[in-house]
C-alpha cells in the first residue's frame, strides 16, 4: 500500500506527463503550421512572374546618303524649317553634303501636318522633333500642341526647348523662361516618357546677370533626373573650361555644336568659337578626345537662307575639321552619339 507521500508523487508524474504531451502536441502544431507557411511563400514567389525589364526602343532606320569621301556620314541631329523652304531642298541639299538623316523640326507657320507630311515621304531621312519654339507664349495653345505632337506616333525627338535666347535682330526675340518653370518641365516629362534626349536652348553668356540662376537651376535637373540625357545646343554658349566642368560633374549632359564657329554670319551673338581658323582649336580638340561620346554634331538651320550653300559651307568646315579627330572619335561626333541617343540605326 502507497504511502500519502508516495501517491503524491505518483499523481505529479502523471500531471507532468500530461503536461509534457500537451505542450509537444502543441509545438508539433506549431512546427508544422511555420512549414506549411513557408512552403506557401516559395511557392508563391516562385509563381510570381518576373519584374518585367524597361523595354529598349527599336531603334528607327535613317539613311543612306550619298557616301562623301571621307566615308563619314552625317547624322543633323537638329535643324528647323519655316514657310519659306522648299522641301525637296531639304533633300537635295541632304544628299550633296552625305548628311544621312535629319531631326528636324518647325517654326513660322508650317504644321504639325506638314512636318509629318514630308517624312512621311523620306521615313528614314527625317525625324520630326516636337516644337515648342513659339508656343509658350499661349500657355492653353502650349500644352495642347505639346499633347498633340507627342501623341502623334511619326515623332522620335523633342526640338530645343528656349529658356534664355537673346533677341538678335528683327527675326529673333528675346525668350526668358527658367528652367524650373512648369512649361519646361511639362517638356521634359514628355521627354523623359519618350526616351528622348532633353535639348536645352540657354545661353549663359547673353543672360549676363542671370546666368548663375540659370546655371543653378539647370544642373538641379541633371541631378533630379540622373539617367536621362540632357542636351545644350550651341554649346550653351560656354567656352572650353566651363563644358569641362560640367561633363566631368555630371555624366548625362551632352553638346550640339550648332552655331559654334566663325562662319555663322551672326557669330558676335554667339560667343562659343571651337575652331582656331578653319582647324579645331587645340583644347576643343583635346576635350573632344577625351569625352567622345559627349559632343554631338548638328547645324541647326533657322532661316530659309541657311538651306543652301550655308549649309553646303557648314558640312565642308566640319568634315574638314574631323578629319583631324581619331577614327572612331570622328565616328561617334557626326552619327554615333546620335544614334545611341534618338535610338536611332544607320543604314549602310
Amino acid at each position: 500500500m502507497l504511502t500519502a507521500s508516495e501517491q503524491g508523487s505518483n499523481i505529479a508524474t502523471v500531471v507532468n506527463w500530461e503536461i509534457t504531451r500537451k505542450c509537444v502536441k502543441f509545438n508539433m502544431k506549431r512546427y508544422w503550421l511555420v512549414v506549411l507557411v513557408i512552403v506557401l511563400l516559395i511557392s508563391c514567389a516562385c509563381a510570381a512572374p518576373a519584374p518585367t525589364p524597361t523595354p529598349i526602343p527599336e531603334p528607327t532606320p535613317i539613311g543612306p546618303a550619298p557616301i562623301p569621301e571621307d566615308g563619314i556620314p552625317i547624322i543633323d541631329a537638329h535643324s528647323q524649317f519655316d514657310q519659306y523652304v522648299e522641301l525637296e531642298k531639304i533633300i537635295q541639299l541632304m544628299d550633296q553634303g552625305g548628311i544621312a538623316g535629319i531631326i528636324l523640326s518647325t517654326r513660322g507657320t508650317v504644321t504639325l501636318e506638314e512636318l509629318v507630311s514630308f517624312a512621311a515621304n523620306y521615313p528614314t531621312r527625317i525625324i520630326p522633333a516636337v516644337r515648342t519654339k513659339s508656343y509658350m507664349e499661349n500657355e492653353e495653345k502650349y500644352y495642347k500642341l505639346l499633347k498633340k505632337q507627342v501623341n502623334t506616333y511619326q515623332y522620335g525627338a523633342m526640338a530645343e526647348v528656349l529658356m534664355y535666347h537673346a533677341q538678335k535682330g528683327e527675326r529673333a526675340p528675346l525668350v526668358v523662361v527658367q528652367p524650373d518653370d512648369e512649361r519646361v518641365l511639362a517638356a521634359l516629362n514628355c521627354a523623359v516618357e519618350k526616351e528622348w534626349p532633353f535639348i536645352a536652348h540657354i545661353e549663359f553668356v547673353a543672360a549676363g546677370s542671370q546666368r548663375d540662376e540659370f546655371m543653378t537651376k539647370f544642373e538641379a535637373l541633371l541631378l533630379q533626373y540622373p539617367e536621362h540625357p540632357f542636351v545644350l545646343i550651341h554649346m550653351g554658349q560656354l567656352d572650353c573650361a566651363g563644358t569641362r566642368r560640367l561633363i566631368e560633374a555630371y555624366p548625362n549632359i551632352y553638346f550640339i555644336t550648332a552655331h559654334s564657329n566663325a562662319a555663322i554670319e551672326y557669330a558676335h551673338y554667339l560667343p562659343t568659337n571651337m575652331f582656331d581658323g578653319e582647324h579645331l582649336a587645340a583644347d576643343w580638340k583635346q576635350l573632344m578626345v577625351e569625352y567622345s561620346d559627349r559632343f554631338i554634331l548638328g547645324f541647326d538651320n533657322v532661316f530659309a537662307e541657311h538651306w543652301g550653300q550655308f549649309y553646303l559651307h557648314q558640312i565642308k568646315l566640319w568634315r574638314e575639321a574631323i578629319k583631324e579627330l581619331p577614327v572612331e572619335v570622328a565616328h561617334a561626333f557626326a552619327h554615333g552619339n546620335a544614334e545611341r541617343l534618338w535610338h536611332l540605326q544607320l543604314v549602310e
